[in-house]
């Protein structure tokens, strides 16, 4: 069974690491914890979260409701959090959901895309990807590269991590 997520507004930046990996992770904005628990339960996702108090609800500590309590301030940190607890992969489906809106891209032809893109990416790039949603863009540029290295560094360390302990 595949893991879905939500995300408590705490830990944003988790939230885009984890869609850039392939998790489908939601990001919820508002205060109302209550909103939170009930898409949590009737989607079968498992909670994010810095907040302590959140992990003493009855739900959590009855264990019919799946939290995480996210205790690093850094971003790639809270990542090897998420994935050694639930040892997940690091190359699940990487580059498979839009980092903004959590939606499946959507491949596109090159000549879509003509004029929405920089000529120089149109010029070098030939696989593009879209989201459906707010139709953001994606192409295997710098940025691209970056990330997978980014992501190996992750997956090296905590290699590392797993080996000294």
């Amino acid at each position: 069974m595949e893991v879905k997520f939500i995300a408590d507004n705490n830990v944003g930046k988790l939230a885009r690491w984890l869609r850039l990996i392939g998790y489908d992770t939601l990001l919820f904005k508002q205060k109302n914890d209550g909103q939170m628990i009930k898409t949590a339960l009737s989607e079968d996702r498992v909670i994010l979260t810095k907040d302590s108090q959140f992990m003493k609800r009855r739900l959590v500590t009855s264990s019919k409701l799946k939290a995480i309590l996210i205790k690093r301030d850094d971003p790639k940190l809270q990542v090897q959090e998420v994935v050694q607890t639930l040892n997940l992969n690091y190359h699940f489906k990487p580059f498979s959901l839009c980092l903004e809106c959590n939606q499946v891209l959507i491949a596109r032809d090159k000549e879509e895309l003509q004029n929405r893109v920089p000529a120089h990416v149109f010029e070098t790039q030939t696989q593009y990807t879209e989201c459906p949603a707010c139709h953001r863009i994606y192409w295997q540029g710098t940025h691209w590269q970056a990330m997978v290295k980014k992501l190996q560094d992750l997956q090296r360390r905590a290699g590392e991590n797993h080996a000294s302990t």
